[in-house]
């Protein structure tokens, strides 16, 4: 257990680190940190977080870095969030409007990114409420079928697909039908359980039809998997990345895939407020050498998705964390201000 003192000096060092960009010396601790101890006594404090794995000196300099372990620590105990500056506080709340569900998702991940100058990433409003009215097939050709489905508000979704055998009218109407009579107004969740279970016990003619539906009425009504992410050419000026190009084009591959980046926004629903991932911590590979701040945000109470930043570890926390907080609770305003009848 580290004594208040030493704690103190990983609290300036990390500071100290994350505003130059540059590793911090001994000398230099001694003189900002206002424990009035000499040098060598500042060396011996920090042998000791070495010793830990707090703090790490890279061979080009006599100076130390936090480690992710250094920052994860310096996270929970020993930070000190700001509150958001009223400029920057109005400039969000300007930004993020009532508006379509898209189009606050839009704006909330360039929000995150203008501001913190890293890469802004929402996940997309998932409701596990959503339902749907009414379904119906249409037969354009052989083997190509459209599906219409009407949401309870009254929106309207197309979708053609490819079936493996052709379908009479009959067997259209008999699809849609079913799917009617048993689910309509119900949510998608328990719907896709329950038919995952009834269809075996339904004879194969329809089933094909009826599992499309339900497939595409999940991605199709309010809340797609999927994320928006603004701001990503931004870390090319951060210096922590540039010096490593091949990391860079496998975190720009991560961007451009988005499946492990959903995942772990997926992962952040079951958080209650602002969630860190630092370095290893994330379990992505190509985010080792970043930090990812998340955060949820609601519908009616209930968790739809998550936004956050993703950036160096050498980010100011201090500052992220706030922005990400307040993103996720003028997102969650604005949806449900737009969801009011």
């Amino acid at each position: 257990m580290l004594n208040e003192r030493t704690q103190h000096l990983l609290k300036v060092l990390v500071e100290r680190y994350i505003a130059d960009g540059q590793p911090v010396a001994s000398k230099t601790l001694a003189a900002v940190s206002g424990l009035e101890l000499s040098s060598a006594s500042i060396r011996n404090m920090l042998a000791e977080l070495e010793d830990l794995g707090l703090i790490a000196s890279p061979h080009t300099s006599a100076g130390r870095i936090p480690t992710p372990r250094g920052y994860r620590l310096f996270v929970d105990r020993l930070l000190t969030v700001q509150q958001l500056a009223a400029p920057m506080l109005a400039e969000l709340k300007s930004g993020i409007q009532p508006d379509s569900p898209q189009r606050v998702v839009q704006a909330a991940s360039q929000m995150l990114s203008e501001l913190t100058q890293f890469a802004g990433v929402v996940m997309t409003p998932q409701r596990a409420d959503a339902a749907f009215r009414q379904v119906e097939f249409l037969r354009l050709s052989e083997r190509r079928i459209l599906l219409i489905l009407v949401t309870l508000d009254g929106d309207v979704q197309n979708h053609l697909f490819h079936t493996r055998r052709d379908y009479n009218p009959g067997e259209l109407v008999e699809a849609a039908n079913f799917l009617n009579q048993h689910y309509a107004g119900q949510q998608l969740d328990s719907v896709a359980n329950r038919v995952e279970t009834e269809l075996r016990q339904l004879q194969g003619n329809i089933s094909e039809l009826m599992a499309a539906a339900i497939q595409f009425g999940r991605q199709a009504l309010p809340g797609g998997d999927d994320i928006v992410i603004r701001g990503e050419g931004r870390l090319l000026a951060v210096s922590d990345f540039s010096s490593d190009l091949s990391r860079l084009r496998e975190l720009f591959d991560t961007f451009q895939r988005k499946t492990e980046l959903l995942q772990l926004l997926e992962q952040s629903r079951r958080a209650p407020g602002v969630n860190l991932f630092i370095g290893e911590e994330s379990g992505v590979m190509p985010l080792d050498d970043c930090s990812v701040v998340i955060a949820p945000y609601r519908l009616n109470g209930q968790v739809v998705g998550t936004l956050g930043v993703v950036g160096p570890t050498r980010m100011d926390y201090e500052r992220v964390i706030p922005i990400v907080d307040i993103t996720a609770r003028l997102v969650s305003s604005a949806l449900n201000f737009n969801d009011q009848p």
